[in-house]
């Protein structure tokens, strides 16, 4: 991976934390693909920025999933990957995402309640309305924001942060994200990603304690240069 690129897409970093944003088709750790991980790559940039002697210390607070792109919070140190865990297990780290669906949701904002079980095997989380034997209750808040001739604009509120929630979930009330073939969307997109971006994260910072907020551009299309120029217009960052 290029270390230039890297550098340029660091969004966030001091002592303890690095916050990058995420290419679409990124894998943030290595699976049973085997594929080179952003994992690997961003201690690699560290060893030779840095000129380390010995093994690069990095801790995955969360993940994104391969197809998606924007915020990816590392810890730095244990003691900032365990206090990161607990901000993540407490729903103190306020995550915001943005999509393109094909449709426009109905109503135009809600929140959605469903159980998501996660299909390893399919690598797919399926969709219930009410309790289910090991499923995981998902929550999320969305807005619609936007709309081109084609496309819909979403801004979403994780609250909790499921196996492919934002997904499955818009997926569920007809709105499937745009080149996401898994979900129902009828073609891909150009780069094999899906159109969902993790727009921002806001945080008290483990060790410093005061608050973070860092906000990752979005990817270069055409779509999502559409997006940012709405947003610019209502005045929204």
């Amino acid at each position: 991976m290029n270390f230039e690129s890297i550098y340029k897409r660091i969004i966030y970093e001091d002592n303890h934390i690095l916050v990058i944003n995420k290419l679409p088709g990124e894998i943030v750790q290595v699976d049973k693909s085997g594929d080179h991980s952003l994992e690997d790559a961003l201690k690699g940039f560290i060893k030779e920025r840095d000129q380390k002697r010995g093994n690069v210390f990095l801790g995955v607070t969360h993940r994104i999933d391969r197809p998606a792109s924007g915020t990816l919070l590392f810890a730095k140190t244990g003691k900032a990957l365990a206090r990161c865990n607990d901000l993540f297990r407490d729903q103190e780290i306020q995550k915001t995402y943005w999509a393109i669906t094909i449709h426009q949701p109905n109503p135009e904002h809600a929140q959605l309640h469903h159980y998501l079980v996660r299909n390893q095997k399919l690598n797919k989380s399926f969709i219930y309305a009410n309790p289910t034997p090991n499923a995981k209750e998902a929550l999320l808040n969305y807005r619609t924001i936007g709309k081109s001739d084609r496309f819909h604009f979403i801004e979403v509120e994780l609250i909790t942060g499921r196996h492919h929630q934002i997904r499955a979930q818009m997926a569920a009330i007809g709105c499937p994200i745009k080149g996401d073939l898994k979900y129902g969307a009828p073609r891909s997109n150009p780069d094999s990603g899906i159109s969902l971006h993790a727009r921002s994260l806001s945080f008290i910072h483990p060790v410093k304690k005061e608050r973070i907020e860092v906000v990752a551009p979005v990817p270069e299309d055409v779509l999502w240069n559409l997006f940012v120029t709405l947003q610019h217009q209502k005045g929204t960052p």
